[in-house]
């Protein structure tokens, strides 16, 4: 069930391409739910583990190098960034969670926010669930999973830095990813894998995120 088992057709390939190659702007950094942005526009939102590459897959997506902040700290995205393409789409970087180099009451103070946002945005499309292709599902994604479960938000599997690892690895974790979701009836069934340092799956993925809107 990789992603190359779904064609996806060459409009909706070359509008995914489009809508990324658009005016991209940084709204702001929101702390708590009143600094929310207006919830105006179709919104998608990026989650995973602290380090699993989420700020590198949207500048790669963005072809932009300096647009979400990349660190090699783990933990140091601590406010929901939100990033408007045009006045069609918020796409939002989450926290990481598990592992962060900052205090327990501060993690825990931001773990809450995001989940309350989690189950309150009413324009949130789907998130995008990270998973590190070199850990595959681990148990700290798989609360996750069921937090998203809980609020009925759809989510779906995106497996980064796959050009890490050989492609009977590869293999061996994209079937890890499909027995997963197999218990998790908010998980979309489309599991896909990218690399942001070599361009793989950006344009599926792309395509997947203009669908939605």
């Amino acid at each position: 069930m990789t992603s190359d088992e779904y064609d996806y057709p060459a409009a909706q390939i070359e509008d995914g391409r489009k809508l990324f190659a658009s005016e991209v702007n940084f709204v702001k950094g929101v702390v708590n739910m009143k600094g929310l942005p207006p919830a105006d526009r179709p919104e998608i939102a990026f989650a995973g583990r602290s380090n699993v590459g989420k700020s590198s897959l949207i500048n790669a997506l963005f072809n932009r190098k300096q647009l979400a902040r990349a660190s090699g700290q783990p933990g140091r995205t601590q406010e929901i960034n939100f990033f408007s393409i045009l006045e069609d789409l918020f796409v939002v970087d989450l926290p990481g969670y598990g592992y962060a180099v900052a205090p327990k009451a501060v993690v825990d103070k931001w773990t809450a926010f995001t989940q309350t946002y989690l189950r309150g945005r009413t324009n949130l499309q789907r998130v995008f669930l990270l998973i590190d292709s070199r850990r595959g599902v681990t148990d700290v994604d798989k609360g996750i999973m069921k937090t998203l479960d809980r609020a009925a938000m759809n989510y779906q599997i995106v497996l980064t830095k796959a050009d890490k690892l050989k492609k009977s690895e590869l293999d061996d974790v994209m079937e890890g990813a499909v027995q997963a979701i197999k218990k998790h009836p908010a998980a979309h069934p489309r599991i896909m894998m990218t690399s942001s340092e070599k361009g793989m799956g950006l344009p599926e993925l792309k395509a997947e995120i203009v669908a939605l809107i």
